[in-house]
């Protein structure tokens, strides 16, 4: 499946169940949502992934749900993009190496 029926909501309440996010992304329970995945982990609690079997319906969700208070929180719903996430990931190993490398070079100079 395409990106385009995938969603990243994020700003979630941390107590959030799967029922309270299918009953929010699916009201009428027609089937729609695919796979829903919550973030557990420090770095990923407060979003998930909700994948769509149509785009259409992810579109709809994404214009109805973007904004909206959830839980005395306000959503921000995106669009999944994998290669983003990537960057950022590649991003903070680039900056580790950078750090370790002006490490080496500090002793090397004998700088503190």
């Amino acid at each position: 499946m395409s990106r385009a029926g995938k969603l990243a909501p994020e700003q979630l309440p941390y107590e959030v169940t799967d029922g309270d996010l299918f009953k929010l992304f699916d009201p009428d329970e027609t089937g729609i949502i695919r796979q829903i995945r919550k973030g557990i982990s420090v770095d990923t609690k407060g979003t998930a992934y909700v994948v769509f079997w149509n785009a259409m319906d992810a579109k709809n969700a994404l214009e109805k749900l973007n904004g909206f208070n959830f839980q005395n929180r306000y959503l921000v719903v995106l669009w999944h993009q994998p290669e983003k996430t990537l960057r950022m990931k590649e991003s903070k190993d680039d900056v580790q190496t950078r750090q370790e490398s002006l490490g080496q070079l500090k002793k090397q100079y004998g700088i503190d």
